[in-house]
């Protein structure tokens, strides 16, 4: 599949198009305004939550808009939204990946994950790191866990820092799962 330029045209591959879109590429200039809004507000809570909001109306699914959602509930110490937020980039990151929805089923054939160059398997296993210490922070550690296990597995030479997880968790008394 590719994406249509003006004239309908598809000069980009899909893969290089969704590369470029998490590294903030193809975004459109309304979105960035409404980005930059927000990180020129970032103290003023509710300015800049209403344009995230904004630029998650006119481009709802882009890794970009995710991300900066992502990050200000997890600045603001908004554990629970920042968690609904990384499930979204989860699903997405999947998604982009051709991977299997539920991230307990992707194995590490599945894309090249040793990469540390690819952008979209390091999104994913950025988002599934995100998601771990989520739910790591929220009392979730039974979930946290798993996907910490998850993640060695998927990057058995731990490009993303997975293990510095698996510590805390093992330091809290979870070390029953090795």
């Amino acid at each position: 599949m590719m994406s249509p330029d003006g004239n309908g045209q598809s000069p980009i591959p899909d893969d290089d198009v969704l590369s470029l879109a998490v590294l903030g590429g193809g975004l459109p200039p309304e979105v960035q305004h409404h980005l930059s809004a927000a990180a020129e507000a970032y103290h003023l809570d509710e300015v800049a939550e209403r344009h995230l909001r904004l630029a998650r109306l006119a481009a709802p699914w882009h890794p970009a808009v995710l991300i900066a959602l992502y990050r200000f509930y997890f600045y603001k110490g908004r554990l629970k939204e920042a968690l609904d937020i990384a499930r979204l980039c989860l699903a997405k990151a999947a998604q982009d990946n051709h991977l299997p929805a539920d991230w307990r089923q992707v194995v590490a054939t599945d894309a090249d994950f040793s990469r540390f160059d690819a952008p979209l398997p390091r999104f994913f296993l950025f988002t599934l790191k995100g998601y771990a210490y989520l739910h790591m922070r929220t009392g979730g550690l039974d979930e946290g866990l798993a996907a910490v296990l998850k993640l060695l597995e998927l990057d058995p030479s731990d490009k993303v820092g997975a293990q510095v997880l698996l510590n805390v968790i093992h330091r809290m008394g979870q070390d029953d799962h090795d």
